[in-house]
């Protein structure tokens, strides 16, 4: 009747919160570089190739982290592990892809207009 798991996996659930941490920092560093970057192109008026391939390795392992993070938690509230996984992935997969694409036209947006065009603060 009742699902009480043996084993429940609090070291996953800790290792997918360190992993996307860690990667969060490290897609912070890296968003930090281009975005100097960029402010040095404007003053040498030089191509800058495309961050995209910068982001991405961090992403993947946010992505990957928040999976196991989703999962694990939900293994551990009584989930199966099978329903956990059915339920965490495809929920932080669509999360992620969501965030990828805002990312993505942010920093379109910020690339074309400047950072000063993303201050919201000026607006009220």
């Amino acid at each position: 009747m009742y699902y009480f798991p043996l084993q429940p996996p609090y070291f996953l659930l800790l290792a997918g919160f360190l992993a996307a941490l860690t990667s969060g920092v490290a897609l912070s560093g890296t968003l930090k570089v281009i975005v100097r970057q960029w402010t040095n192109k404007r003053t040498e008026n030089q191509k800058y190739p495309s961050p995209w391939k910068q982001v991405v390795v961090p992403f993947i392992g946010i992505t990957a982290g928040i999976c196991v993070f989703v999962s694990s938690g939900l293994e551990i509230f009584g989930f199966p592990t099978l329903l956990a996984v059915g339920v965490g992935l495809p929920l932080s997969l669509l999360t992620c892809l969501l965030v990828w694409f805002q990312l993505g036209s942010m920093l379109d947006f910020a690339e074309q207009r400047g950072m000063k065009s993303l201050d919201l603060d000026s607006l009220s």
